[in-house]
């Protein structure tokens, strides 16, 4: 019988149905795991599952049993997937199932930058209508989204999806040439000049060796002043620092994340600090997290789990 165990459970929500697998099999779930308890609460199990716990070589050398990591996410930094492969242990991913929800995210953020909304919140909670005696009044700017150009970094399945509802409100679409082999796509532009004329730009792309930092000081100062700067993809693919920066001078219109390098992040993290600034949001990694999406990433995290429990390949990254 196959033993099966989900290390940090709380990454889904508890409202999600989480169908069991369809073979025999024992079912053990933890709500998380310390790097300390891996090994232990792995020891017998065949069938690991895990979204942001870290398995690496030293941990597969304790765990001669287990036979596939399932991982409840699409990113897999967390994983060795070299060192899995040596010990002959599958890896299996979650694919294409944010779809609608990361690129609504990323335009709520969009609009909420904007359209300065919080800033009119601020104000209407201070009494500032009453206070202007008038039907309205202008103490935030207000951006029009139409007409303006949208640099997208990362062409993948969610970045195109963004491009498209951007297309739909009128915005011209532009994607960063990739940092590793060429693309001749008309729509495609080096990045220096995708920042430079861009008036919003939106990162979609993976963590790498290439991308970590990708927005820096350097990158900052090329962006059109009064930008906005969108990150659902990667805490790391902004030089968080740098960010804060360029926040306190004005230089960007704002900035909204999703994501950190650290999650969470301690309160005198960058981005924490950011928060006293009204032109940047920061929500706590929940682009990815709309109920339908959940319900497809449970689905397809058994989907996987049956399918290597049957011989087939699916969704393999080893």
């Amino acid at each position: 019988m196959q033993q099966i165990v989900f290390l940090d459970s709380d990454t889904l929500d508890a409202g999600i149905t989480l169908h069991h697998p369809d073979f025999p099999h024992h079912w053990q779930s933890y709500p998380s795991t310390t790097p300390e308890q891996v090994v232990e609460r792995l020891k017998d199990a065949s069938i690991a599952i895990i979204n942001k716990v870290r398995i690496g070589a030293a941990e597969l050398a304790l765990l001669p049993e287990l036979k596939l990591i399932a991982l409840a996410a699409t990113g897999s930094d967390n994983v060795d997937l070299e060192a899995c492969r040596a010990a002959n242990v599958g890896v299996c991913n979650i694919r294409n199932y944010s779809g609608p929800s990361v690129p609504e995210h990323a335009m709520a953020l969009m609009l909420a930058l904007s359209r300065n909304l919080f800033c009119w919140r601020q104000s209407l909670l201070e009494g500032r209508w009453q206070q202007s005696g008038q039907f309205c009044f202008f103490d935030h700017n207000i951006m029009d989204l139409h007409g303006k150009q949208l640099g997208i970094i990362g062409k993948g399945t969610l970045g195109q999806a963004l491009g498209e509802r951007a297309k739909g409100m009128g915005m011209t679409v532009r994607y960063a040439q990739s940092q590793v082999g060429t693309s001749h796509d008309e729509d495609r532009l080096p990045l220096d000049e995708l920042l430079q004329s861009s008036d919003v730009i939106s990162l979609h792309c993976p963590l790498t060796p290439y991308t970590r930092n990708l927005i820096g000081e350097r990158e900052l100062d090329l962006m059109k002043p009064g930008a906005l700067l969108i990150n659902v993809g990667r805490g790391g693919l902004v030089d968080e620092e740098a960010l804060l920066q360029a926040l306190a001078n004005g230089r960007l219109g704002g900035a909204g994340f999703d994501v950190a390098s650290v999650e969470p992040p301690p309160p005198d993290h960058p981005l924490m600090k950011a928060l006293q600034y009204p032109h940047f949001i920061l929500t706590p990694h929940v682009a990815w997290a709309s109920e339908e999406s959940m319900q497809r990433l449970a689905d397809q995290l058994i989907d996987n789990i049956n399918a290597f429990a049957a011989g087939r390949r699916q969704h393999r990254l080893v």
